[in-house]
């Protein structure tokens, strides 16, 4: 059981820790918001990761064939919402930094703790290599540590409350950026910059393949 929990532990913090475009974006929307909305999209994120461990574990390799076939088509349209939300926050940025008198009556209302929460988890279910990720550790360890039902359930307890904690400290890492930068010209230069940051990311996605 306690090999089940370290490789549960080392599988969520292998898929969470590489720092992509649903990082970037999980920091500056943190950041321009709250701590109760960040953590609210990291849970989103981390939810996301396990529901692709446990499908793992229950699919296994049935489920790779399916999902690979399809997999440019989803890192796609994942990459295509990350470059709306990237445009998205930096015009607002702009607007707000231009008039700032009539930011609050013009600006988008910031998204709640359920919209954080669901936004941030469709955008990393849309990514495949998640799902492959898991699949590949789960049917490498069909005989080792995760090989019978109830270490396969610690797997993916393990799993989520590893890229759970990882993503808290995104969050955590943001709301500490926004008190930091306070003023106009600061939170201007951050929207700019993570919206930079998640653009070449998100294209990168498309150009690099997995």
């Amino acid at each position: 059981m306690s090999a089940a929990l370290v490789a549960g532990l080392l599988a969520g913090y292998g898929i969470a820790m590489p720092v992509g475009a649903v990082a970037a974006y999980l920091v500056a929307l943190t950041a321009r918001t709250s701590l109760r909305i960040g953590a609210c999209a990291a849970l989103g994120v981390a939810t996301a990761d396990g529901l692709y461990a446990a499908i793992a574990v229950i699919g296994g390799s049935a489920l790779t064939r399916v999902v690979e076939p399809v997999a440019p088509q989803l890192r796609w349209g994942a990459a295509l919402v990350l470059l709306a939300l990237a445009a998205h926050s930096a015009a607002t940025a702009i607007a707000r930094h231009r008039a700032p008198g009539t930011a609050a009556r013009t600006d988008d209302a910031p998204p709640g703790p359920a919209r954080a929460y669901l936004g941030l988890w469709g955008i990393t279910m849309a990514n495949p290599l998640t799902v492959i990720y898991f699949a590949a550790l789960v049917l490498g360890s069909q005989t080792g540590a995760v090989a019978d039902a109830p270490e396969r359930t610690v797997f993916v307890l393990a799993a989520f409350a590893a890229s759970t904690s990882w993503q808290l400290l995104l969050a955590g890492g943001g709301a500490l950026l926004g008190r930091l930068l306070t003023g106009s010209r600061g939170r201007l230069l951050t929207a700019l910059a993570s919206s930079v940051v998640i653009t070449s990311l998100a294209v990168r996605m498309l150009l690099v393949p997995p």
